[in-house]
């Protein structure tokens, strides 16, 4: 149990500067997210870019942020665990050739076939629409690169991550913020000036943001101790490696973005604005997935991995539960709080410029439906890595098909009386049928957990998690009487936040959660400067 308390505490102290860094990230983000609802609102311009976007980002999550930095991670761990420090760049260095030459085709297969690929992704009504159509297909031209920069900050990201340095790669994302809001913004107010579309201002801010989001790690490489040695061997054991367990990985979230297809398909056929509506939401909705489910799973999969490779299965065992505890504390109170807060959080965000009342009570809808499955998100990001580590990367292939199966259903059932919502709500249960399925198997391959110290847990948190609710709830009756006024909407709304986090945890704390101790303990060290 020590050992475990002292992964926990090592798992805080990374995750608290993975934290502060997305923080900032996401924070940036819904800045990004403002500028496009300020200039373009919930149009046609914007409709057609969440489109053309959706095509890149669905390819970084496949090859890049998601099976690429896992499977990189896990084989660079243990290659630094049981070989020489040779071997270990080389592999590197082999990883960043190969990956540059595949992705790098891939994207100029991207460009030329750009039309096609919107077509895949869009319904008729949208496709018959020859503004958007065009406008989308030109966007996805643009942006198609990106994916090329992401995927090499991927495996620089995972480099870091192995060596201990977490706070500047988790950082890398506010590179790519602050590249397509500062870049973005200023071509979307000259391009119309030149006969061209504002929106594909943004699109070029969105390609210099990805480059930014590698340069910005570089300096932290080299000083890490990287040796960039390029080679490229086909049959180096470490590459078939990753390859091997990127593959079901592939596949596993090919099923997840066959969500998004699923979801593309079905709001482009809706009125238009539902696409905006959706992607206003899942970026509102990703700030507390990214800043605990992200950061939790982040720092905790070295470390995962390094008790793989030295076949300590009980030590994984004690650091996935105690994880596991810990997104689940800091998740469920979030989905409490947007919950009850949702319509103030998105005007306060959001409603300026073209971005209509309406246009923040659909966005508001759409953010309730997200957050029912946010403790799954969250939870998910920190059980995936145990498969990695013990190559059994088969299990989150089945439990994201799970995903997709419970997500066409919901859509499919409910899309006629929920709208656009159905989407929202679609991808949430699915996400939770995902995350009750993982956990049962990673209960059998650990050979069990301690069910009561989970369940004791549990308790607390949702004990907590209420307390803070009624806190919001009268807050919001509070909230509405100032709705006029945006400064003190605001303010009070702030003012909302801050008294119903010190309750839940004040909660915790008389509840006594252990792993809550261990995030108070290491926040004062923190302020202390120590």
């Amino acid at each position: 149990m020590k050992k475990a308390a002292s992964d926990t505490t090592t798992i805080v102290r990374s995750a608290s500067a993975v934290s502060a860094a997305v923080m900032c990230s996401r924070v940036l983000g819904l800045v990004r997210e403002q500028a496009f609802a300020y200039l373009f609102g919930a149009g046609p311009a914007f409709d057609a870019f969440v489109v053309a976007f959706r095509i890149p980002n669905l390819l970084r999550d496949l090859f890049g942020e998601g099976a690429l930095s896992t499977a990189f991670v896990t084989v660079f761990s243990d290659c630094q665990e049981n070989r020489d420090a040779e071997h270990t760049w080389r592999l590197a260095g082999n990883v960043i050739v190969f990956f540059s030459l595949l992705v790098g085709l891939i994207c100029l297969v991207g460009i030329w076939q750009s039309d096609n690929l919107v077509r895949l992704l869009v319904e008729k009504k949208f496709e018959i629409d020859p503004g958007r159509m065009g406008l989308a297909v030109s966007l996805t031209r643009i942006m198609f690169p990106f994916l090329l920069f992401v995927s090499l900050a991927s495996v620089v990201m995972g480099i870091l991550n192995s060596r201990g340095y977490f706070f500047i790669p988790a950082l890398a994302s506010s590179f790519f913020n602050f590249g397509s809001i500062s870049v973005g913004v200023a071509l979307a107010l000259i391009f119309p000036a030149y006969g061209l579309p504002a929106i594909a201002g943004m699109a070029f801010g969105t390609l210099v943001g990805g480059f930014l989001q590698l340069a910005g790690q570089i300096p932290s490489l080299y000083r890490s101790g990287f040796r960039f040695i390029p080679n490229l061997n086909l049959g180096d054991p470490g590459l078939k490696r990753v390859l091997r367990l990127m593959l079901p990985a592939v596949v596993g979230l090919s099923a997840l973005q066959l969500n998004v297809f699923i979801n593309n398909f079905f709001a482009s056929s809706l009125v238009v604005g539902s696409l905006s509506w959706l992607n206003y939401a899942f970026r509102i909705f990703q700030f507390p997935v990214g800043v605990f489910g992200v950061a939790l799973a982040i720092a905790a999969t070295p470390v995962m991995a390094r008790h793989a490779a030295r076949k300590d299965i009980a030590a994984l065992r004690e650091t996935y539960t105690s994880s596991l505890l810990m997104s689940l504390a800091l998740s469920i109170p979030a989905t409490v709080g947007l919950l009850v807060l949702s319509e103030p959080v998105v005007r306060v965000i959001f409603q300026y410029g073209r971005f209509d009342a309406v246009s923040a009570r659909m966005t508001a809808a759409a953010l309730d439906c997200f957050v029912v499955g946010l403790f799954a998100y969250a939870a998910v990001k920190v059980t995936v890595p145990v498969f990695y580590a013990l190559d059994e990367t088969r299990y989150p292939v089945v439990g994201s098909f799970i995903a997709v199966a419970i997500n066409l259903l919901v859509v499919l059932t409910t899309i006629g009386t929920l709208a656009h919502r159905a989407m929202a709500l679609g991808i949430s249960l699915g996400m939770v049928g995902n995350f009750l399925f993982l956990l049962v198997v990673v209960y059998h391959r650990l050979g069990g957990f301690s069910r009561c110290y989970l369940f004791a847990g549990l308790v607390k948190i949702l004990t907590a998690a209420t307390g803070m609710g009624l806190v919001a709830a009268v807050g919001l009756r509070l909230i509405t009487l100032w709705e006029g006024s945006r400064v003190v909407e605001i303010s009070v709304l702030s003012g909302v936040i801050v008294a119903a986090t010190v309750t839940y945890g004040m909660f915790l704390h008389l509840l006594g959660l252990k792993e809550f101790d261990i995030v108070v303990t290491r926040v004062r060290a923190r302020l202390a400067g120590g």
